[in-house]
């Protein structure tokens, strides 16, 4: 059954009941174009909150799919989505999703030059931008002459851009009556490997449904609980998480702010019983407890039961300091790729704790294997690569057969990962295979930096890896070898890379020459050897 019907089923049965709720700390006046939903101040200190039914959601959502197929959408076009996590982008999510077209949701830190591969590579013919996007939209809207529609979400609509909210507001509400199946496709995802160039991961509609199946059964979500959602909805573990609450018909909070005292006092005000934390903001709301910042006593927090976290290896003495001050809660841990449609395909389960550490066993209707070079299955307690099977595994890398050829095999998606399982059948992350950085649950493609930093006049060769951080996971480190008879420092390389988005930048710089093998490859596992103390999930956990 397409996810479309879990939205059109709780608008029939929990229509007046609140669906979502958007808090922004920061807006600090309303005006005139959010006149959509009214802005209530919640408090003294200008905390202002939108709420959406479950009515309205579904009504947005066929609004929004009745204006793309007056549009001439049909099932098969692709609409692009840059947006900012508000509380239209699950509605313009589900609107798209209602006419048969495909949902493309961009990551909200592409450059231009990655807004106009991605629609490229997807085969765009709609783009939805927010006001952040303007300029960056502004710069390639020549150069992609296939996306026909722009739309606008947001005040004072640009000249090249059409206005969401004034071309929505006219259109019906009724459902539109598109015959949808588990076996139509549903939305493409971005994912990259070591290349730096983004794949495009085409899912089904039953992927979908699948994915809110597991998240349900993995966390139990009643229409009691409320979820908080901090990260971006462009990513397949937020929205995944997310599909738990529409399941169980139960209400959700985005937060758009990571700031400690904002989510905890979002969780007290709010009421919310789970969150899913990346591992920094778990840091930094321990942090802030430990220096006074937050004092818990201040805060209602009875009802809170489930914290879990994923999109990175979660040290163990992390969860240890968690539970010193957070002792009755419930802690899960999640793994996942958005070619199996995000977290879940292996997970921890909450009655795991004494396993912390280990990233679980297989997720809900997920099977796993660890195999060698060769794809045969290695010993209990051997490393080799981790594979996943299940209905969530993605179909395809749109047009690009011969990268789906290489990760999914007789219905195996191969991971890239190198885990080991141990003689209980928990599987422990060991290594990657691909030399992808995850710094605070962003994915850092060290090629793209290395061709950047080889412009430089003075250098000669540059290898990028990921070392050990307490707070983010992994940090950046460039390791440069000059060229002969040039100097160079770190400040002007500092300075050199701020042409680059700041999540992107190395934070540690190091000067010296670079190992290659005889074949000419950068020999990586030495500098993880020399700067991570061995393989880097272990470097980690002894940092700790």
């Amino acid at each position: 059954m397409p996810i479309t019907e879990i939205l059109a089923r709780n608008a029939a049965l929990y229509g007046e009941e609140i669906s979502l709720v958007e808090i922004n700390p920061e807006i600090k006046e309303v005006t005139a174009s959010w006149k959509d939903y009214e802005l209530v101040e919640t408090n003294p200190e200008k905390r202002y909150r939108r709420e959406m039914t479950w009515r309205e959601f579904d009504d947005k959502a066929n609004r929004f799919a009745n204006f793309l197929l007056g549009r001439g959408l049909t099932k098969g076009h692709k609409v692009g989505i840059l947006l900012m996590n508000c509380l239209e982008w699950l509605p313009v999510y589900f609107g798209i999703l209602k006419t048969g077209a495909l949902a493309v949701p961009l990551n909200y830190r592409y450059t231009e030059d990655e807004i106009k591969y991605c629609l490229d590579l997807a085969e765009c013919d709609v783009l939805i931008f927010g006001p952040e996007f303007t300029e960056r939209v502004s710069a390639i809207r020549e150069q992609v002459p296939n996306i026909k529609i722009r739309l606008f979400l947001g005040q004072d609509c640009p000249e090249f851009a059409e206005s969401y909210y004034a071309l929505t507001a006219c259109c019906s509400s009724t459902a539109p009556k598109i015959k949808l199946s588990d076996d139509d496709d549903a939305a493409i995802y971005f994912s990259s490997g070591t290349t730096g160039f983004p794949k495009a991961i085409l899912h089904s509609h039953r992927a979908l449904m699948i994915s809110c199946e597991v998240e349900m059964n993995h966390h139990k979500q009643t229409r009691e609980d409320n979820f908080l959602c901090i990260p971006p909805l462009y990513h397949t573990g937020a929205k995944m998480h997310w599909f738990g609450s529409l399941l169980s018909g139960s209400r959700a909070v985005l937060l758009r702010g990571v700031k400690p005292e904002w989510i905890i006092k979002t969780v007290s005000e709010e009421r919310i019983t789970i969150v899913w934390l990346l591992v920094p903001w778990a840091q930094d709301i321990l942090d802030a407890i430990e220096r006074g910042d937050i004092k818990l006593e201040d805060y209602k927090q009875d009802q809170w039961r489930l914290m879990h976290i994923g999109a990175q290896p979660v040290p163990p003495s992390l969860v240890k300091r968690w539970k010193k001050y957070f002792p009755n809660h419930e802690y899960d841990t999640n793994y996942g790729l958005s070619e199996s449609i995000g977290p879940g395909c292996v997970h921890l389960g909450i009655e795991n704790i004494h396993k912390v550490g280990a990233i679980g066993k297989a997720g809900y209707g997920w099977e796993v294997q660890i195999v060698d070079e060769q794809g045969h299955p290695v010993k209990r307690t051997d490393v080799g690569e981790l594979c996943v099977k299940g209905p969530g595994v993605m179909r395809c890398y749109y047009n690009n057969p011969e990268a789906t050829a290489e990760i999914l095999k007789d219905g195996w998606l191969f991971t890239g990962d190198m885990a080991k399982m141990d003689e209980d059948g928990f599987i422990y992350l060991v290594d990657r295979k691909k030399d992808v950085i995850i710094t605070g649950g962003e994915n850092i493609y060290p090629v793209q930096i290395e061709d950047f930093l080889r412009t430089h006049n003075a250098v000669k060769d540059v290898a990028v890896i990921g070392i050990p951080d307490h707070r983010l996971g992994e940090i950046t480190a460039a390791i440069i070898e000059l060229k002969p008879g040039f100097s160079c420092s770190e400040s002007e390389i500092e300075q050199f890379c701020k042409e680059m988005p700041r999540y992107k930048r190395p934070r540690r710089i190091l000067f010296e020459n670079v190992p290659r093998n005889p074949t000419g490859k950068i020999e990586k596992p030495k500098l993880r050897e020399k700067y991570c103390g061995g393989s880097l999930v272990e470097a980690q956990t002894e940092s700790h």
